[in-house]
């Protein structure tokens, strides 16, 4: 059950919430139309977590209009991905809005206190990497995950992956970003009993294919408990690593 449905019943339960109430939260209308962009209202309570915003492609208009909608509707945290600063800065005007460059990442309000089962660790081959290894543990953090951050490990120097081992046997999942002939995900996929999720960049030289080599290698690894998210998709990484980290909602639902 995803986790505002569950916050609401609970707090029904507690007397804190009538029944009413509760009724009003769970039939507000599925959606907000502005045009331009139907707003999802209901995506917290299908899968537990809001809507985030994909800011290529948007206007800064666009984007605002989005936000705008959002907090009417009672959504004060707010994720916006690959956002430029110039957009940021033209929706700092209508809105407070932490933007993290490295990452092309926008926050409207706070992150909130890990509640996860456990840490996922983000690991990039390189620092070139860093970029969607920023979007991935935001992404993570953002929806209530506890991130560690191993950067520049790649297998050109293995020593400096072993000096993490660890934190790398701790996880509770680990996102391996690497370009390049990404073989990162194999090796930390061959060390680690946890699910790994291989993410391919476009960091490489002309045989790398913008990232199409690296999104092979690692689609054919023989390590397993590797899956493996589109090229340079930090955020798919990101929010795929948190649904693993929260499965202990599902157990505890099913307990009940």
């Amino acid at each position: 059950m995803p986790n505002e449905t569950r916050q609401i019943l609970e707090a029904v339960r507690r007397g804190d919430l009538s029944v009413e109430d509760a009724l009003l939260k769970i039939k507000t209308e599925p959606f907000a139309d502005i045009g331009y962009a139907k707003v999802d209202l209901h995506r917290s309570i299908r899968q537990g977590a809001a809507e985030v915003i994909y800011g290529a492609g948007k206007t800064p208009e666009q984007i605002t209009g989005i936000i705008t909608a959002m907090k009417q509707h009672g959504q004060e945290r707010i994720l916006i991905t690959r956002l430029s600063a110039e957009a940021a800065d033209l929706i700092r005007r209508a809105h407070n809005i932490s933007y993290h460059a490295d990452a092309r990442v926008g926050i409207i309000g706070e992150l909130p206190s890990p509640d996860g089962i456990g840490t996922i660790v983000v690991a990039t081959g390189g620092t070139s990497d860093i970029p969607i290894a920023e979007e991935a543990a935001l992404t993570a953090e953002f929806h209530g995950n506890s991130v560690t951050r191993l950067y520049d490990v790649g297998v050109a120097g293995m020593h400096r992956l072993l000096a993490h081992t660890e934190e790398l046997m701790n996880a509770s999942v680990i996102i391996a970003i690497a370009g390049m002939e990404g073989a990162l995900a194999s090796v930390i996929g061959g060390l680690t009993d946890c699910p790994v999720i291989a993410v391919p960049t476009s960091v490489g030289y002309g045989a790398s294919f913008h990232g199409l080599s690296a999104l092979l290698s690692m689609l054919n690894s023989c390590a397993s408990g590797v899956s493996v998210v589109n090229i340079d998709n930090g955020f798919g990484a990101g929010y795929l690593a948190g649904r693993i980290n929260h499965m202990n909602y599902k157990i505890y639902s099913e307990e009940k």
